[in-house]
């Protein structure tokens, strides 16, 4: 906070990055910037300036909604009661790798 004890940051931007085309954006961090214009830009300057990405998202980090430690019970139950939410249920075709 500033000496009036008011907030003088830009507001926060969650940076994703995708590495090529076709694979999954992964989150590379934060930058600020007053709107989503400057934080596309910020982003590319910091996460993408040697060729790491072909494409940004930037997210207002006040529009994420994330998961409380405390909805570790019912919230994330594996399920173990529905078997066919388990690989081993499925008949793999001949041929087809399994991980």
């Amino acid at each position: 906070m500033g000496a009036s004890g008011m907030d003088t940051q830009w507001p926060l931007w969650e940076v994703f990055t995708q590495g090529a085309r076709g694979e999954p954006f992964e989150h590379a961090g934060s930058v600020h910037a007053a709107d989503a214009e400057q934080a596309m830009q910020n982003a590319r300057d910091v996460y993408a300036r040697r060729g790491e990405a072909v494409n940004l998202w930037v997210v207002p980090s006040h529009a994420i909604v994330a998961s409380a430690p405390s909805d570790a019970g019912p919230f994330f139950d594996p399920g173990n009661d529905k078997p066919y939410r388990h690989p081993q249920f499925y008949v793999a075709p001949r041929g087809v790798r399994i991980f």
